[in-house]
């Protein structure tokens, strides 16, 4: 679906931000992007986006070329939802915001009304249509960014840290819409430090380590190698470390050590 082949990038035309990162997307899976601060996590986004062009290399969205397309180009099949919400939102009413990109894409009135009500059914923001963004809570202003991605009916959804700041009760809703969406068809892309999302929802992890590609597979294949996880300045996800107390082989999520325990038990009745 969207390939990447030996993209590069520098700010300076020197120091390297990106060095022949290649990677390959495939339509459905959860894709997170992972690694330090600096590694180039944030600018690898901005590039699928067209946001920054690279300076070599090229990039495909199902076999089309968009090595150069522009932002105005890759709005009609990426929505990207930033780290902080209150750098995308500027409407005055929560309505005005959702509708703002397929307004802009040439939808009719009755396809943005249409849009619009579904962006927010999904994220659960119906009843604040007429409600100023600036006023809603952080977890709130996050989904409201991941409705007006969600109005153009992209095909793929970046989002950028997007658990940063939440609370329990906002952190767990996301998740839960993330996999919403993935279960439709969805793809995402998703720019992390959570390990433990990473372990229970991702299809795949890409690790970046200043700006060279440093890991493309599993999370399984990942944080197998306690090593190579440690080394790329990660941590392992808590069921990892449950598991291997308890000599469970590697456990990803909470449900893998419930099922191997409870298999260990009927296995000493």
């Amino acid at each position: 679906m969207l390939n990447l082949k030996d993209i590069n990038y520098s700010y300076n035309k020197r120091d390297k931000v990106l060095d022949c990162i290649t990677v390959e997307i495939h339509e459905g899976e959860i894709v997170a992007i992972a690694g330090r601060n600096g590694s180039g996590k944030t600018t690898l986004t901005r590039i699928i986006m067209g946001i920054m062009n690279v300076d070599s290399g090229f990039m495909q969205l199902d076999g089309n070329d968009i090595t150069k397309a522009i932002p105005a180009d890759m709005a009609k099949y990426i929505g990207y939802v930033f780290q902080n919400p209150d750098r995308q939102l500027f409407a005055n009413s929560v309505f005005k915001e959702v509708a703002y990109a397929p307004k802009q894409l040439g939808f009719s009135k009755k396809e943005i009304d249409a849009s619009v009500k579904k962006a927010l059914d999904a994220t659960g923001l119906t009843g604040l249509e007429q409600h100023s963004p600036q006023m809603l809570s952080r977890g709130l202003k996050q989904r409201l960014a991941i409705a007006s991605a969600l109005a153009i009916k992209p095909k793929i959804l970046i989002l950028d840290e997007p658990t940063t700041g939440q609370d329990c009760r906002e952190r767990t809703i996301l998740l839960r819409l993330m996999r919403k969406f993935n279960l439709e068809g969805m793809t995402i892309i998703l720019v992390t430090h959570d390990m433990d999302i990473i372990a229970e929802h991702a299809h795949k992890v890409v690790v970046l380590e200043k700006g060279l590609l440093k890991f493309h597979g599993t999370p399984l294949e990942l944080f197998s190698n306690e090593e190579l996880t440690v080394s790329l300045g990660l941590e392992l996800p808590e069921a990892v470390h449950v598991g291997k107390e308890y000599n469970l082989g590697i456990c990803l999520t909470p449900r893998e050590i419930y099922k191997k325990l409870k298999e260990r038990n009927h296995a000493h009745v």
